[in-house]
């Protein structure tokens, strides 16, 4: 993802942008099996968007991803930094969603302007990667310094910070493994595809940027993104048992 796109006069950037999200939408990439709700019919739609302002202006791919980056990194910092309050957890939340969007639109910008590279995916993996562990992290010690909660309570970041890890790292070995074999985990069709996306929407990373709008009532929040880190662990659970059976 390391080209750059040409630059797009600015009298043209509206135009530029209708025609790039006609273009993002005809040719809509298959979600993933597994995607549940909130990422497969909001993220991505969200992120459509984005990449077709970020085309339209002459955005490359990683430039689209620094962005996701530092809206996400300044979400988590901000965890670590201040006191919960109400405010924080608008803000947190709305740059978790706004990251999260931008993570979605950089690969729709790659494959728009055809300067996908295997540089701009490892980019986004490492991105991806620092942001699963450093959340939960953040999150700890933002409770911790402030004496939020009972510090029972901080188990539940520290547990999210351990299943957060084992399932990135899975996913991405499972699917390389699967591009080794020459298979790929496509969405279901039809009303089944859409049953299982709603089942998986307590494990979406959406719903838990969304969890933070609730972080100036520490207890319930806590309450709620406890509810999702233990759908998560079930899943991770069940999960590594499927992957294993699969690649034996």
């Amino acid at each position: 993802m390391s080209e750059r796109t040409a630059p797009v006069p600015a009298a043209d950037r509206s135009s530029s942008y209708r025609e790039a999200y006609a273009r993002l939408v005809a040719a809509q990439k298959t979600a993933a099996r597994g995607a549940p709700a909130y990422s497969r019919f909001v993220n991505r739609r969200l992120g459509r968007f984005l990449a077709a302002w970020a085309y339209s202006r002459g955005l490359t791919p990683n430039q689209v991803t620094g962005l996701s980056a530092l809206a996400t990194f300044t979400g988590i910092a901000l965890l670590a930094l201040l006191p919960q309050t109400w405010w924080l957890g608008v803000v947190v939340a709305g740059a978790l969603v706004l990251g999260y969007a931008l993570d979605s639109a950089d690969g729709q910008v790659a494959r728009l302007s055809g300067t996908s590279s295997q540089a701009g995916e490892w980019l986004d993996h490492v991105v991806d990667a620092t942001k699963v562990v450093t959340l939960p992290l953040a999150l700890l010690v933002g409770l911790y310094r402030f004496d939020a909660v009972d510090d029972g309570w901080l188990a539940i970041p520290l547990l999210h910070a351990v299943v957060g890890t084992v399932l990135f790292f899975a996913m991405i070995l499972t699917e390389q493994m699967r591009r080794a074999r020459g298979t790929t985990s496509v969405a279901e069709p039809g009303q089944a595809g859409r049953l299982r996306a709603l089942l998986l929407v307590p494990t979406d990373y959406g719903v838990l940027c969304l969890s933070f709008l609730l972080l100036g009532l520490p207890v319930a929040f806590l309450v709620v993104y406890g509810a999702l880190v233990l759908a998560t662990t079930l899943f991770v659970l069940a999960a590594l048992v499927k992957w294993f059976r699969e690649l034996s």
